[in-house]
């Protein structure tokens, strides 16, 4: 597939678009649990990055998820936690008050809160967490988005920060466009075989991101670029 070979930067997602179908916007945030709880990898984050640094029940870890979307992310890790008897306070943020609206007509959940808001919100606001993360943000990025983003994770983090994405390859796009079938009457399918277009293979994801991050290989299909502090 030689269209993969150089990044679709230019290609627009349909969620992406302002004037996007809301019902089929709402059914692909309702979707996103089930390809984030299978494909994403964020079950083995979280018990390499993430259970490690949870203290004892009454010094919640803090997180901050940027671009939550539908927030289910945030709900995945705080059910975890709490099967493992940690404490865990997460906040997902999504500058789309589509996403936002969704995330907030969620049942409440304990230690989890959803904002409309930009990263550049929380650093104006002087807020701080133990750990930042994002799924499947950066290549929806123009390059001095990125780089706004990666600088606001720096500022915010008081710890580390982990932004998981995808991988742009052939495999990757075959296996989706198969994969995604079952998933209908909304954007999974079509916005995700874009989405791979758009990613960045690991070489050109480190070379995007200034010192002192670094990428790495989480499965066959996803990378997690990385910021430890000290």
């Amino acid at each position: 597939m030689g269209i993969l070979l150089r990044q679709r930067a230019m290609d627009v997602e349909q969620m992406d678009r302002p004037d996007c179908d809301a019902r089929l916007l709402d059914n692909t945030y309702r979707q996103f649990a089930v390809i984030n709880r299978v494909l994403s990898g964020w079950r083995k984050l979280y018990a390499k990055e993430l259970r490690p640094m949870i203290t004892p029940a009454g010094h919640p870890l803090t997180v901050l998820d940027v671009g939550s979307g539908g927030g289910d992310l945030a709900v995945m890790l705080a059910r975890w936690a709490a099967r493992d008897g940690k404490a865990l306070r997460i906040t997902g943020i999504d500058p789309d008050p589509r996403a936002a609206r969704f995330a907030g007509q969620r049942p409440a959940m304990a230690g989890v809160e959803f904002r409309a808001a930009h990263s550049a919100d929380l650093v104006s606001e002087g807020a701080r967490f133990d750990v930042v993360i994002s799924n499947h943000v950066l290549h929806h990025l123009a390059p001095e988005e990125l780089r706004q983003l990666l600088a606001d994770s720096e500022i915010l983090a008081a710890g580390k920060a982990l932004h998981n994405d995808l991988v742009r390859s052939p495999a990757a796009f075959a296996l989706f466009s198969v994969a995604a079938l079952p998933f209908r009457q909304s954007f999974i399918r079509e916005d995700g075989l874009t989405s791979i277009r758009r990613s960045y293979r690991p070489a050109e994801l480190a070379a995007a991101a200034p010192p002192g991050w670094s990428v790495a290989r989480s499965s066959a299909f996803h990378q997690v670029l990385t910021y430890r502090r000290g």
